[in-house]
């Protein structure tokens, strides 16, 4: 009980406290998830994306100027 009393008193009495849970939580779900995300996209699709075919293509990583 103890334990539910003191998360109580240091997060949810105060609002402003709540709130600034509530909004760096979400931030930091938000970049690891991000992360996460990424790493499984390029592990699943290894070999497909532009950074791995673009080694293959002649000419490929070159810069075209317009000019």
């Amino acid at each position: 009980m103890s334990f539910y009393h003191t998360v109580f008193n240091t997060v949810f009495k105060r609002n402003s406290v709540f709130l600034t849970t509530i909004f760096a939580g979400a931030f930091v779900f938000q970049a690891v998830f991000d992360e996460g995300v990424n790493k499984w996209w390029e592990a699943r699709n290894k070999g497909k994306l532009w950074k791995d075919v673009k080694l293959t293509i002649p000419g490929a990583g070159e810069e075209e100027d317009d000019e």
